[in-house]
């Protein structure tokens, strides 16, 4: 999957850009369709029918009433997929060619091939390097527990 993958975001330019590591992940993510999906699913029907008799179209009911409820879980596949993509090694590896747009793992690993490896300072870089996703973690904490546990409920 990986020769041809390259060989596709080559042919669109992405080579050398963020995207070939955004875009696939966050939108063809089987996790994240499935998340997703049973969010909307968990949404009752009820409010689909009263607003088509109200006169909304069916863009208008995802614009103004499934969106809406289904933030918590966009958030947390937002999350999830950040948290999944910042330590990715192998995208970097395939898809970025300047070392100042490589990813956390590549540069601690490009960091390591040197001739003598410096334990205290890879530890304190990967200790660093925790730092975004806690904050982003605690940031979305409140939407991310809402749209994990609300999976469990039925209505």
């Amino acid at each position: 999957m990986m020769i041809p993958r390259f060989v596709l975001f080559n042919k669109m330019g992405w080579v050398g850009t963020y995207l070939p590591m955004i875009v696939p992940s966050f939108f063809a993510g089987g996790f994240n369709i499935f998340l997703i999906m049973q969010f909307i699913r968990g949404i009752p029907r009820d409010m689909d029918e009263a607003a088509k008799i109200d006169g909304c179209s069916w863009y208008s009911i995802f614009w103004r009433i499934i969106l809406p409820l289904i933030v918590p879980s966009l958030v947390t596949v937002g999350v999830l997929t950040f948290m999944g993509s910042w330590e990715d090694f192998m995208g970097a590896l395939l898809y970025l060619n300047k070392p100042s747009m490589y990813t956390v793992a590549y540069a601690l690993k490009m960091f390591n091939d040197s001739s003598q490896a410096d334990y205290g300072a890879t530890f304190a870089m990967s200790a660093l390097s925790l730092i975004p996703v806690l904050t982003l973690f605690f940031f979305f904490q409140k939407n991310l527990v809402e749209g994990i546990s609300m999976q469990g409920l039925k209505g």
